[in-house]
Formats: structure tokens, C-alpha cells, sequence
């Protein structure tokens, strides 16, 4: 995955308690863990959040303040290795220990922040679901073994994104089709970028949509393209 979908994903873990943000949603759930097999093994059984009721079997690994971790996010099968392959359904994940982050302070924006998206039921030309065919963020391609899990589901001016079981993020959204190229603005209300802006492009072109969205703060794009440095994401989907 682009390091910047990972900026902000944590795993606080406290006692047998585990709480892990920053992947569009909160998790929190038990740990348990049997070091006495090799590799070890750890299940992660989930009482809150979108896997509320599952249980990820996987095996784990600590070497020192690295913490290496592969869990089959579908099934029952535990892995085995520590790899991820293309339909495996399996996560491979490395964490560096860390102090817990201190709550992030509002900063204000006013003269720039929109007014939230007024909460609405009816249909937009957004509307339905959509499987995303690519992606570019940050100017790096996102890999076409993540790309076919995820989709974004639009009813009236919410957008939810999945990826697999998971929520990457939520927005309330506003679209200008007067403007040239067409604008859209986002108002996440879940995942890492949770109460911030941001501003974008898109076009129709038959049942195919293409959305260039900055990163929050930045201008609007101008362009349909996302470059190094820029922190833009350029995606395309198809109406499923």
C-alpha cells in the first residue's frame, strides 16, 4: 500500500485490549497469543468497529521494537508464512513501537472550509456503487491486487469507500457540474482524514467516473494526473 494510506494507521494495545485507527475506521477487540508455536500465533477477536463479531487468525512476530504481523482478513485458514499473496485474502503488516499519540489539536481553517454537505437522501449522478479500477496516490500506483478489492458505494451525498470488509473512509459531498473541469468537495466524516476537507475534479464517461482529489489544505486540482510530492489521488472506477 502507498505510504501515505498508512500515515496515521496505529495499534494501541493495552493489556489484552487492542484499539487500531487510521484505516478509514476503528477497530478494537482482544488479543490472544500462543508463543509457544512457531511461528506464533495470535487471534484477534473484534468487539467493536466494522468487524464487529469476527475473529482474524494469524501469526506474529517481535524482534525487538518491530512487531510483524499476517492475518487472514477472510476465513479461517491461518497463514502460515509471513507473505501476502494476490487472492490469499492474507494482511502482512510491520509496526515500530511507539508512545500512544497525544489528541490532535483543531486547526482552524475557516477561510478556507466550505460548509459541511447538508445531509441528503436524494439520488446524485454519484449514485450507486462502483468498483475502482485505478489508482494513483501521491503519484505511485496502487497495486491491481489491492485495486479489485475496493469500492465506493454513494447514497444521496454520502460516499462510504471499502476496501475488502473495511472502511477506508466516509464523506459528505458537494459537486459543481457548472465548473470546467467539474468540481467536488469532500467532507470526510470517518477515517484518517476524519473533519477535514478536500477539494476535487471528476468526469463521467459513460458508466466509467474519474475523481482527482487533493490532499487536505492543498488547492484544487487542476489536472486529471497525481504526481510525487503533490499528496493528490487520482482514481477510477466503474459503476458495478
Amino acid at each position: 500500500m502507498p505510504a501515505a494510506t498508512l500515515a496515521e494507521a496505529r495499534i494501541v494495545v493495552k493489556g489484552n485490549r487492542f484499539t487500531s485507527t487510521g484505516m478509514g475506521a476503528v477497530y478494537k477487540g482482544t488479543l490472544e497469543l500462543d508463543a509457544s508455536k512457531s511461528p506464533r500465533q495470535l487471534n484477534m477477536k473484534f468487539d467493536a468497529g466494522p468487524e464487529k463479531g469476527n475473529t482474524n487468525p494469524g501469526i506474529y512476530e517481535l524482534d525487538g521494537d518491530r512487531w510483524r504481523i499476517c492475518l487472514a482478513t477472510r476465513g479461517d485458514v491461518r497463514p502460515s508464512s509471513f507473505a501476502s499473496v494476490p487472492g490469499s485474502g492474507f494482511a502482512l503488516e510491520t509496526l515500530t513501537r511507539g508512545d500512544a499519540p497525544a489528541p490532535a489539536k483543531a486547526k482552524a481553517r475557516a477561510s478556507r472550509k466550505p460548509a459541511p454537505a447538508t445531509p441528503s437522501s436524494a439520488s446524485t449522478e454519484f449514485e450507486g456503487e462502483w468498483r475502482m479500477i485505478y489508482a494513483s496516490i501521491d503519484g505511485h500506483p496502487m497495486d491491481e491486487s489491492l485495486v479489485k478489492w475496493v469500492k465506493r458505494v454513494t447514497q444521496g451525498n454520502h460516499t462510504t469507500v471499502y476496501a475488502g470488509p473495511q472502511v477506508m473512509m466516509k464523506v459528505d459531498f458537494t459537486s459543481d457540474p457548472s465548473k470546467s473541469p467539474k468540481a467536488i468537495d469532500y467532507v470526510n466524516t470517518a477515517g484518517s482524514n476524519k473533519g477535514k476537507t478536500q477539494y476535487g475534479i471528476y468526469e463521467f464517461e459513460g458508466d466509467i467516473l474519474k475523481l482527482c482529489v487533493s490532499a487536505p489544505g492543498a488547492a484544487r486540482p487542476t489536472r486529471f494526473q497525481s504526481a510525487q510530492g503533490d499528496r493528490s489521488m487520482l482514481t477510477v472506477w466503474k459503476r458495478a
